[in-house]
């Protein structure tokens, strides 16, 4: 498994989207979290966007798995950067494989 950064971009032509499908997103979250899938996640404080930290075994099957969370798949992301992160020091870095 891998590890990878997702960083979700929000647009203030999305808020709408946001805010009908966070409740929704945030239960998705929490489901993936619970499989270790999703190991930290959360808002960026400006509100522009959100970082979320993903195990997974590549990137295409990341990209599969994100576009099921309500967030995304309700409009609520404008953007999305997905890149792969090696954390060596640190809680996370016992994820790595």
């Amino acid at each position: 498994m891998s590890i990878f950064a997702v960083e979700y971009v929000y647009g203030p032509e999305a808020e709408d989207g946001r805010v009908e499908h966070r409740p929704a997103h945030r239960q998705w979250l929490a489901g993936q979290a619970e499989a270790e899938v999703v190991l930290a996640s959360g808002p960026y404080v400006d509100g522009a966007g959100a970082l979320l930290i993903f195990r997974a075994a590549d990137e295409a099957s990341l990209r599969e798995l994100v576009a099921q969370d309500p967030m995304c798949s309700g409009g609520g992301v404008t953007g999305l950067k997905i890149s792969a992160w090696n954390p060596v020091i640190g809680q996370l870095s016992g994820y790595v494989a």
